[in-house]
């Protein structure tokens, strides 16, 4: 049995289900609404599996405006809206509830915009985030963040959770790479946002779907960089690893990208991907960029830090093959992990100073609650993957690999890190907020949603602690 609750849906929306379908059905393409329960069951969960619930209906738009219709009808009929991008969110931000109606921007495939003079492209929401470095590909340019499921993850998800990826150390996540929004408001409002003046598109990139579904996006791209090198270094201890990115870190260097994976990881990798992995306890991939000269200063500085460590192996990249063959275990290390078994993958986020720390403390917690965890992260922004292995088919495995995760976040938290770098908050990390944040900070952002989402329709049970945002959520019902 689940830990996470989620409300009770309420039976007068549930008893309405023909009237709502059917006022949707009126204003949409014939093929934009899924009413069928065998077809909704697609959309009963996003990637945190554990958790299921299929929706009332779905409503696949292709348009801003065939969105800002649905939302107008839902708010009208006082029906919940999930926003949905891929479906690929690790935190449960994807998950209906019996009584919501799931909008999703999938279809929002159009490449509106490319313009290399003043570095940005506009598109709706629905493109993939490797495919809009694939619309640029051509001209020489690149968007920058790349999570880790960027062949399938949407621009729309990456903007509801500020999605980062093993290149941001340098570049920034996506907060960092958006320009500008098209957004459509809980009332079907539909609203432009800019950069200038109050930071509105900081606060609604990272929003989890609380405030508004974006279905048009400016982001910037960057030209590709003249030259990039890849270097693995291997070492017997993943806390001396962990102390190496600090130093690197401490040195005033900035690689593109610094990857760590544990033992657990390397095993499972080298058995799916053959990717040439030492036998050790920890490795870091460290990419940088530059002219040749550049390249080569820069990793003879990284390999003086990393000889005071005594690594089992330091080895540069010499050509194409080479480099993506040292890429080649990272990017498939959560597909490899899969082989092993089901996992929990969190994204708590530390100091690159409390790595050490961290990692010996996760080792710990892992003896005492019986499970095995892997390592696989983004240690240069000290971004954390723990994947904890547990047994779905054995009662209570799930429990305790919640407990085990709770308990990991607890530690990021306390060394001055946070719940989440990437993934969001959704429903696992809900009941954990408090951790992390006082109930008058709190209530600051559910003030915020009250002002642009007065029903509390849009994702309902997300984000917030049901007891803090219940005050809220009671007021909304006579909205």
């Amino acid at each position: 049995m689940s830990t996470i609750a989620m409300p009770a849906p309420d039976a007068g929306i549930i008893s309405r289900k023909s009237e709502i379908i059917a006022a949707l059905a009126a204003i949409l393409p014939p093929d934009a609404v899924i009413s069928d329960p065998e077809e909704t069951r697609a959309y009963e969960c996003d990637a945190l599996t554990a958790y299921r619930c299929a929706p009332l209906a779905v409503v696949l738009p292709r348009t801003t405006e065939e969105v800002a219709a649905a939302m107008r009808v839902c708010h009208r009929m006082r029906v919940p809206v999930i926003p949905r991008g891929a479906g690929t969110s690790l935190a449960g931000g994807a998950l209906p509830t019996a009584d919501s109606v799931v909008i999703g921007t999938m279809r929002l495939r159009d490449v509106l915009e490319i313009d290399t003079d003043n570095r940005l492209i506009r598109v709706q929401t629905g493109v993939t985030n490797l495919s809009v470095s694939a619309e640029l590909e051509a001209q020489g340019f690149f968007y920058a963040p790349d999570p880790s499921s960027q062949l399938a993850c949407t621009i729309a998800g990456n903007i509801g959770m500020n999605s980062g990826g093993a290149h941001c150390l340098k570049y920034g996540v996506t907060t960092n790479n958006l320009l500008g929004a098209r957004m459509v408001l809980a009332d079907g409002e539909i609203v432009d946002l800019a950069g200038g003046g109050l930071d509105i598109l900081g606060l609604i990139c990272g929003s989890e779907g609380q405030l508004g579904i974006v279905t048009e996006a400016t982001l910037r791209i960057l030209p590709k960089p003249e030259g990039a090198r890849p270097m693995l270094i291997g070492f017997d201890s993943p806390e001396v690893a962990g102390e190496c990115v600090a130093r690197i870190i401490r040195s005033g260097l900035l690689p593109v990208a610094i990857e760590y994976m544990d033992d657990v990881c390397l095993r499972a990798v080298e058995d799916f991907a053959r990717a040439g992995y030492p036998d050790c306890a920890a490795v870091l991939i460290v990419e940088v960029e530059g002219s040749e000269p550049e390249i080569a200063d820069q990793i003879a500085r990284i390999r003086a830090i990393a000889d005071q460590l005594n690594p089992v192996e330091f080895r540069e990249s010499r050509n194409a093959d080479e480099s993506l063959a040292i890429w080649k275990g990272r990017k498939s290390a959560f597909g490899a992990m899969g082989r092993l078994g089901d996992y929990l993958c969190l994204d708590g986020t530390v100091p690159v100073s409390k790595l050490p720390f961290t990692l010996k403390r996760i080792g710990e917690l892992s003896k005492e609650h019986g499970l095995e965890v892997a390592n696989v992260f983004h240690a240069g922004d000290g971004n954390m993957h723990p994947l904890i292995l547990f047994d779905a088919n054995t009662p209570g495995d799930l429990e305790r690999a919640e407990a085990f995760g709770a308990d990991i976040l607890r530690v990021c938290v306390d060394v001055g890190g946070c719940l989440t770098g990437e993934h969001g908050v959704g429903i696992e990390k809900r009941d954990l907020m408090t951790s992390q944040y006082t109930p008058e900070d709190m209530a600051i952002q559910m003030e915020i949603k009250d002002a642009l989402d007065p029903c509390w329709l849009l994702n309902p049970a997300k984000v917030f602690p049901l007891e803090a945002s219940q005050p809220h959520r009671q007021r909304a019902a006579t909205c």
